[in-house]
This record gives C-alpha cells, sequence and structure tokens, in this order.
C-alpha cells in the first residue's frame, strides 16, 4: 500500500515540475524594462534665470519641476564654455583637447566614439533635434534634423537626414519641441527604448523672444549686478576682453532692436510676427531716441533691454519644457525615463559689466543641471558636489546599463548621494582667442573654496581667488604671501589634472613655470 502511494506521488511530482516551470520560466528570464533618456539642452541658460538656483528676474516652474520631482545639482561645471566644445564634451565623455573641437570654428569629428553609438549597438534608438552647431553631419542617430550653424529664431531653415533644408514657419523654440514630441509619438519604434536630444537654441545672442512673450517682464526695472562697474584692478584678462555691456560690442541694433525695420530677421517673419514686434519695440525706441540718453543711463537702458530680451527667451524655453513634461506624464512615461536640462556653459547677467561667457569664473564656468528618474533619485535631491560636464555621456551608458568605455574621461554622477564622480577639484581649458571676445586662452582648477587660473598667448600670468570670501572673484590675491602655500599645492594638483586627463599642451606650459 505505501509503495502504491509512493509511485502516485512520483508521478504527481513529474506532472507538477513542468507545470510549475512553465508558470515561473517566463517571469525570471523576462530582461528588466531598458528606460528612455530625453536630454533637454539650451544655449547659454545662466544659473540666475533659474528659480531652482534662485534667480532674482525670474520664475522657471518647469524647468524648476524636473529638480523638484528629482535632483538640483549646485555644481556642475563645463570643462570648455564656448557652445560647440560643449556640445562635442556632451557627446564624447571627453576633454576639448582629447575630442580634438576646441573652439567653434574647427569642425567636429562626427565619426569618432560617442554615447549615441553605444547606445545603438545596444538597441536604442537615438535622435538629435534642434541646435547641434557642430559644422559636421551628425551621426550615430537613427533621426536628426538640427538648424544650420546658430540657427534663427523666427521661421528657422532646418536640415533634414535627406539633405534638404527646409523653412519651418513659427518660433525655433516651440518647432524643435513640436518635432521632438512627433518623433517620440510618431515616428520611433515605441518597442525600443529611445535617447532623444532636444537643443534649443534660446537663449542665445540675439535674444528674440516668442510674440507670446514680448510683453512677459514690462514694467519691470532690473537692478544693475553689483559688480556691473568692475574697473578689473589687478586682473590682466578681464581688462583685456571685449564684452561689456556698455559699450559698442552689445549692439544696438542687431541685440537691442533699435531699428527693427534693418535687422535680417525681419524679412522672414510673417506678417502677424511683424506686426506684434513692431507694437512691441516700435514704441520703446521712439522714447529711447527722444531721450538722447548717454553714460550710466545709456549703461542701463541697455542692460534693461538686454534682460528683458534674454528673460523672455527663457520663457519659451521653460513653457516647452513643460510640454516634454506632461507628454512623458499623458502617456506613462514618467517612471522609466531619465530626463536632464542642462545648458552647454553659464552666462553672464551684467556681472562685471559683461555678456557671454568663456571665462573660468564662476558665471561663466558654472552649469545647470535638473534630473529627474524616479528609479534612482528621490525627488528633493540637492547635492553640492563638484561634477563637470564631460560626466554626461557616461551616466547615460551606465542608466541605459552599458558600460563606461576606458577612454571616457568622465564618470557618471548617478546614483546619488555616494556618486563615483564627485571630484575634489574641477579642470577647465579655454582656447579661442582673439574671436569672437578678446578672452585670452587659460586653464585652471576649481575646489571647493579656491580657484588658480594660469593665462597664457598674450604674456603668462596668474590669478588666485578663495571663492569664500570673494565669491565675486573681484581680488586676485596671487601676490599675498599668505597664499604662498596655498597656491604651491594647488599647482602641483593642477598639473596631475592636466597629466591625468591627458592636455599635455598645459602640462608642458606648467613645466616651463617650474611646476
Amino acid at each position: 500500500m505505501a509503495s502504491s502511494w509512493l509511485k502516485r506521488g512520483r508521478l504527481l511530482l513529474i506532472l507538477l515540475v513542468p507545470m510549475a516551470a512553465f508558470r515561473v520560466s517566463p517571469v525570471e528570464t523576462k530582461p528588466p524594462q531598458r528606460p528612455n533618456i530625453i536630454i533637454i539642452f539650451s544655449d547659454d541658460h545662466a544659473l540666475r534665470a533659474i528659480s531652482a538656483y534662485g534667480s532674482p528676474y525670474i520664475r522657471t516652474p518647469n524647468i524648476d519641476r524636473i529638480g523638484r520631482e528629482g535632483a538640483v545639482f549646485t555644481n556642475m561645471f563645463c570643462t570648455n564654455s564656448i557652445c560647440a566644445p560643449s556640445r562635442a564634451t556632451l557627446l564624447t565623455g571627453k576633454y576639448s583637447h582629447v575630442n580634438g573641437h576646441r573652439d567653434n570654428y574647427t569642425t567636429f569629428d562626427a565619426g569618432q566614439a560617442m554615447f549615441p553609438k553605444y547606445l545603438q549597438q545596444a538597441g536604442y534608438q537615438t535622435a538629435w533635434i534642434g541646435k547641434w552647431h557642430l559644422k559636421a553631419t551628425p551621426q550615430y542617430f537613427d533621426y536628426w534634423e538640427v538648424l544650420p550653424g546658430q540657427g534663427l529664431y523666427y521661421n528657422p531653415n532646418v536640415i533634414q537626414m535627406d539633405g534638404k533644408t527646409v523653412r519651418k514657419e513659427g518660433y525655433v523654440t516651440n518647432l524643435i519641441t513640436d518635432d521632438a514630441l512627433n518623433w517620440i509619438d510618431n515616428t520611433r519604434d515605441a518597442s525600443k527604448p529611445f535617447c532623444l536630444v532636444i537643443g534649443h537654441k534660446a537663449p542665445h545672442r540675439e535674444w528674440q523672444p516668442d510674440t507670446t512673450d514680448l510683453h512677459a517682464f514690462d514694467g519691470k526695472t532690473f537692478p544693475l549686478p553689483a559688480t556691473f562697474y568692475d574697473t578689473y584692478e589687478g586682473r590682466q584678462a578681464a581688462q583685456h576682453q571685449d564684452m561689456q555691456i556698455a559699450t559698442p560690442t552689445m549692439r544696438l541694433g542687431l541685440d537691442l532692436k533699435v531699428d527693427i525695420d534693418t535687422m535680417p530677421i525681419i524679412k522672414r517673419m510673417n506678417p502677424d510676427q511683424l506686426r506684434a514686434w513692431k507694437a512691441y519695440y516700435d514704441p520703446l525706441n521712439k522714447a529711447f531716441k527722444a531721450q538722447n540718453l548717454t553714460g550710466k543711463a545709456l549703461d542701463n537702458w541697455k542692460y534693461q533691454r538686454y534682460m528683458h530680451d534674454y528673460l523672455g527667451c527663457v520663457l519659451s524655453v521653460d513653457r516647452n519644457v513643460g510640454r516634454v513634461l506632461n507628454y512623458l506624464d499623458k502617456h506613462n512615461m514618467r517612471d522609466n525615463t531619465l530626463i536632464m536640462y542642462s545648458s552647454d556653459q553659464g552666462f553672464y547677467l551684467g556681472e562685471h559689466g559683461w555678456f557671454d561667457k568663456r571665462f573660468m569664473y564662476e558665471e561663466s564656468m558654472h552649469m545647470p543641471l535638473l534630473v529627474r528618474y524616479p528609479p534612482k533619485l528621490k525627488p528633493g535631491t540637492v547635492t553640492n558636489q563638484l561634477f563637470v560636464n564631460t560626466d554626461f555621456a557616461a551616466t547615460i551608458l551606465q542608466t541605459a546599463g552599458l558600460p563606461i568605455p576606458p577612454d571616457m574621461q568622465g564618470k557618471s554622477f548617478l546614483p546619488l548621494p555616494k556618486s563615483t564622480a564627485a571630484r575634489k577639484a574641477v579642470y577647465y581649458h579655454y582656447y579661442e582667442y582673439p574671436a569672437d571676445h578678446r578672452v585670452l586662452p587659460h586653464f585652471g582648477i576649481r575646489t571647493e573654496r579656491y580657484k588658480l587660473i594660469y593665462f597664457y598667448g598674450k604674456g603668462e600670468f596668474w590669478e588666485f581667488f578663495d571663492l569664500k570670501a570673494d565669491p565675486d572673484e573681484m581680488k586676485n590675491d596671487y601676490a599675498n604671501p599668505k597664499n604662498q602655500a596655498l597656491i604651491a599645492r594647488l599647482k602641483q594638483e593642477l598639473k596631475a589634472l592636466a597629466l591625468g586627463n591627458k592636455d599635455t599642451e598645459a602640462a608642458d606650459m606648467l613645466a616651463k613655470e617650474g611646476i
């Protein structure tokens, strides 16, 4: 009897085991869903024009939302503060001297290894839509549609994958977002994960707001920054530059829209756009000419006009960031999408009397970065750790579950708060001289508190700043005897960074300095 029950038990076990395996196996072997990745990359967006960074000028609720639902990076820095090289670093994860793109005038080697290549090989769909600015045909993208050069704000031309250039009707920030959402919605293969770069032109010079935003700051007077009339005492490179708002370099015509009928963009506008512009700018220009302003009164007028137009462009960027976030919510893509908002570098909003960027000073090298990725980032995270833009590519690959190639110079800044990319110091090297603003070439090191810069190309000299005691970088304290031991140590750290990052040009210059 016992033998009979034993045989029946064995038979039941034989029957049940395959059934159990059939039920469990698909769950165990199903690969995890790979995340989508969206990088929104604007142009020349200053930290002080984002309310998540405490802007006194503007509210940016949609950009802020990324940080509120994810993380705000307070110490993200670019390694070469200029448009095209920053994009090259984003793509390659390498410094300018390694990826070969040091300034805006060279042509990018778009065939070199970049993060979209590795994503494609792993089955991702890749796309770049908007400002590209790399003087080369995009590669490793399943879809691309880019602005020629800097692009235009109104009714811009767009280069398509078939090589044709077409004109699109509308405002550039809206059009880029339209095309990006259309690609996600209608063109991509929905069975595959994707990585999309949305490249905005705004708020780049010549700061031409959408008609919707022309009157956004009517009646608003922006106080001049405390450093607006900086005399640059003790700072040779600052004395040598050519990017002051108070000089003709800030052009009354093209930049500040005096006599708009002479501006080339007018010829591209449709009747409604032109009507809105004339209704806004003509009364302002009439009043300006009647005042015949000079001296500080003229400086202030130029600053107000600059700020109104620059911030008007930012409003459009923020609104379109909101469109992307709302799309992800509507299509249940929020929780499986890493979304990043950043800019190619910082920008001057009148600090030291300047516009533009380029310098290793704080307003220029300091980049915004806000990241949302629910699986890995706790809402409301704020990190003060030091990161640089070589880290973007590595972060993207790691998020996709891919190894970081050994020749990439960045590290992933995720997961927080214990990122291996966090640095004790960051390295910077700027090259483009004399165009466009006579900023001397220079390289340097920035720690949490100190900054040491070596300028060259028109005489060689050093600058040293204690960012805690002098956050506006008004006093070059290099010659102070009290700082010599600290400066000597920073020089050694700078040399180590130059060598570690394979910047042999900088290392050779330091060797000639006896370092």
